[in-house]
């Protein structure tokens, strides 16, 4: 099934974003997780790419087992950054023969390494180069892309992070899924801009829940979220105890995701980080609101 039918069926959806092994070793213990995860039945799950691509085989692997062996629509992440056209064509290639109809097209992550690089003899340096390979292939693809409601680390303004947003809407993708956000009225805020400038596909707001205070940190390296002092006064409470700063995590999570369901917003996106415990909490919170029985 495509992502797209999905998000206009108009019913509360919930979906789950799992991560590939890094290394072969620990694959079976990933894949065990992933499977949990699968077994509540999510809307769909999404299966990162790694940086740099390192992790493309046991993507694919992912996604085609929870897709296969559950039952449940998967997005496989693809990212071009420094990749070859030849390379893209390959892995593009092998979604086709793994099933895959749904892709998250992203530019992918800067390494240190990368940053410092001539990006000028890159086949690919943004994400709207990768839709339109995409599209130009002989697959029916269903694109997603991603969008900063905070702006993108690289862009100067929210103003053009946006026009480069409408851009890949037009060259193909035909959904949104926004990096994690702890304030709703910045994605709402976020959301009115991008119906003004003409971006009608639909937006998922993607919802991280912070279970140790370790994460807060890195969530802020990694998407440059605000942190709403209701959320930093739930770690500095709770953060020295990793029972209780799991269950307040949780809880400010699902109460998000019934905000944003409260306000017309019918699809949200999970970042769950490979954790089955954090994922059936979530849904058993939302069980009634989901209208489905998530404790089988």
């Amino acid at each position: 099934m495509k992502i797209i039918e999905i998000l206009k069926n108009h019913k509360m959806s919930l979906s789950f974003e799992v991560f590939p092994p890094k290394k072969e070793t620990s694959f079976e213990s990933v894949k065990q997780a992933t499977e949990k995860i699968a077994g509540y039945h999510p809307s769909f799950m999404s299966v990162t790419y790694g940086a740099g691509g390192g992790t493309s085989r046991y993507t694919l692997d992912i996604a085609k087992n929870i897709m296969d062996s559950y039952g449940v629509p998967t997005l496989a992440h693809l990212t071009c950054v420094s990749s070859s056209k030849e390379t893209v064509i390959h892995q593009i290639n092998a979604m086709k023969e793994a099933g895959i109809t749904n892709v998250m097209a992203l530019r992918g992550d800067l390494t240190p390494e990368l940053e410092k690089g001539d990006r000028s003899k890159w086949d690919y340096q943004y994400a709207i180069q990768l839709i339109n390979e995409l599209k130009n292939s002989s697959n029916d693809f269903c694109i997603g892309a991603a969008c900063y409601p905070e702006i993108h680390p690289e862009s100067p303004n929210q103003k053009e992070d946006i026009i480069h947003i409408k851009e890949k809407t037009d060259a193909g993708a035909v959904f949104l899924t926004t990096q994690m956000i702890f304030d709703n009225n910045l994605f709402f805020n976020f959301l009115y801009k991008l119906r003004e400038a003409g971006v009608t596909v639909p937006v998922i707001p993607g919802i991280m829940p912070i279970t140790n205070a370790n994460q807060v940190e890195r969530a802020i390296k990694l998407s440059g979220s605000f942190m709403p002092q209701r959320f930093k006064s739930i770690v500095d409470y709770f953060g020295q105890d990793p029972d209780s700063m799991k269950q307040a995590g949780i809880a400010y999570a699902t109460d998000q995701i019934i905000d944003l369901y409260a306000n017309g917003i019918t699809n949200v996106h999970v970042y769950s980080m490979n954790k089955p415990d954090v994922a059936k909490a979530i849904m058993d919170n939302l069980s009634q609101i989901l209208g489905k029985d998530f404790n089988r």
